[in-house]
């Protein structure tokens, strides 16, 4: 038997990688014959450089890099996978929400610099494709502050150009005139695929401000002073296709930034991962698959990795079983989908608590059981 094991982490628990140990262990307690591939998967968010390591035993690098705020430094890792000729990058570990105390969260104040660094970084290892994710961002700059650490010149209003080392943030949008190709950029060369779930454009009612902006820490004032900020910003560039790009407006306007200063490609997250580790390719020959997610409900639909391979299990015939921490609100959805059967680690008898704590045990237990009952309905 060849089982292929894909599931996406447990968030605020297991990491994908852990995720696909803990059934790997279930399944040779019930079937020490079968064969399996680990193949954690991720939908273009948090935890996308771990599963892409992971899954084609790639590398980690760190580098310290500006944080969300221009004075801090963080030290940020990203990923290259095994192939050597792709990285694969979350804009968030740089300039994420989650590094800043809730205080000060300020887009104002916050800039994409050090998301520009890290690609800077990636590139001079010699790789010809970055894979960058881009949630969870603490910004809103249109994406100026990654240009600027990237080396492509910026040109202000007064006709002066930007110092290559004081990052731009929020409050700077209105004295940026020109954001221009220049040639000599370290990822001149590089082709770079952004891992985008939202359909948001950069500015109007559902653009970067009003949809975004408050979780950013910004005021209602502020949110109608970006959102005018990143109109006009994309009108003086002459960018107003790109601003109306369906993600344009995610991670604050960086997608925006993506494709009108570096020509990049937004595609669903899912997508990329999927491709990048070969499932298709892998899956061919399985007589199982098992994925699996923290809590599989009707949001899974949109855009999550369990769906995405359960979508494609159900093209290739393969039977998808979905190892889930708890099953909420419109999960049957996923039966249609290409899930065969969802198996939550969490019932009556337990505590969400309890099965937080207990994972990887009880992700164990209910692989073994489900593939016992397999095993016994063929006798």
């Amino acid at each position: 038997m060849r089982i292929v094991v894909a599931p996406d982490k447990f968030k605020g628990c297991l990491a994908a990688p852990q995720v696909c140990d803990a059934i790997a262990s279930g399944i040779r307690a019930a079937r020490p014959d079968a064969t399996i591939d680990l193949c954690p998967v991720a939908d273009g968010g948090e935890g996308t450089v771990a599963a892409l390591v992971s899954a084609t035993r790639g590398r980690f690098e760190t580098r310290r890099v500006t944080g969300p705020l221009p004075e801090m430094k963080v030290d940020a890792t990203f990923g290259v996978l095994g192939d050597g000729a792709t990285a694969v990058v979350e804009m968030s570990a740089a300039c994420g929400l989650a590094l800043l105390q809730p205080e000060d969260r300020n887009p104002d104040a916050t800039t994409t610099f050090g998301a520009g660094q890290l690609l800077v970084e990636a590139a001079k290892l010699g790789v010809t494709e970055i894979l960058l994710g881009i949630g969870g961002s603490a910004t809103i700059d249109a994406g100026v502050g990654c240009a600027q650490a990237c080396g492509l010149p910026v040109i202000l209003r007064d006709g002066a150009p930007v110092s290559p080392t004081e990052p731009l943030c929020g409050r700077d949008l209105d004295d940026v005139a020109l954001v221009k190709h220049g040639r000599g950029s370290p990822v001149e060369r590089v082709r770079i695929t952004v891992a985008c779930d939202v359909t948001n454009p950069l500015f109007g009612p559902d653009g970067a401000a009003p949809v975004f902006g408050p979780q950013k820490g910004a005021t209602p004032e502020q949110v109608t002073d970006f959102d005018r900020r990143l109109r006009e910003l994309a009108t003086h560039l002459g960018k107003l296709k790109e601003a109306n790009t369906p993600g344009a407006g995610a991670a604050g306007g960086l997608g925006f930034g993506m494709l009108a200063f570096f020509g990049a490609t937004l595609r669903p997250g899912v997508d990329i991962v999927l491709g990048a580790v070969n499932l298709r390719q892998r899956l061919a020959g399985a007589d199982l698959c098992i994925t699996g997610e923290g809590r599989i409900d009707a949001q899974s639909l949109g855009g999550k990795a369990p769906i995405g391979v359960a979508r494609l299990c159900k093209e290739l015939g393969i039977p998808c079983v979905a190892v889930v921490g708890a099953r909420g609100d419109g999960a049957d959805a996923a039966l249609g989908e290409g899930v065969t059967q969802i198996l939550p680690i969490q019932d009556a008898s337990i505590t969400a608590d309890e099965s937080i704590r207990s994972a990887a045990r009880l992700i164990a237990a209910v692989t073994a059981m489900f593939l016992g009952r397999a095993e016994r309905g063929k006798t």
